[in-house]
């Protein structure tokens, strides 16, 4: 979705509103779909002393597959998006701080994409203490511990070999 922020960058207007959802439901994250309702963004864009920001959140629901157990999880997301907007650039540096707008148009569904992506963790976790699968027999060891019997490090056998008798 574009935003046609001309008259905010050339100084005609102070602030601008948003309110926006995406639908990011063709978007894949490790070939899955997770999102399948639409994400929000609110927030504005305001123009204080000739510098343009954009302070906004994006929030939806996100579901995945477990990294650690292989299950099923759902997500509430809470993306916090901050950027300062230009319409050019003084010098290449630059390129990483600022986003640059130089035709006026904002693609704000791209920003909101980008920045949701960004913030996500390198491994989701249906819980921040997920125990996992056991080894041997497969088991979420969420749902309790498993009857397996652990192996023992054949190089630790001599000591276990000491300590039984």
């Amino acid at each position: 979705m574009l935003i046609d922020l001309e008259s905010l960058l050339q100084g005609g207007c102070e602030r601008m509103a948003l309110d926006e959802s995406f639908d990011f439901s063709k978007e894949e994250l490790d070939g899955v779909f997770p999102f399948t309702t639409p994400v929000r963004v609110r927030g504005d864009i305001v123009n204080r002393a000739g510098i343009v920001t954009m302070r906004a959140a994006a929030d939806g629901v996100m579901q995945f597959i477990c990294d650690r157990c292989a299950g099923t999880a759902e997500r509430q997301l809470h993306v916090p998006m901050e950027h300062i907007l230009v319409s050019e650039l003084q010098s290449d540096d630059d390129a990483d701080r600022y986003i640059l707008v130089p035709d006026g148009k904002l693609d704000l569904s791209q920003l909101a994409l980008e920045d949701v992506f960004l913030s996500l963790p390198s491994k989701l976790l249906c819980q921040d203490d997920c125990q996992g699968i056991c080894p041997q027999c497969g088991k979420n060891l969420n749902e309790g511990p498993c009857d397996c019997k652990k192996e023992i490090d054949p190089r630790l056998a001599a000591l276990l070999d000491l300590l039984d008798s």
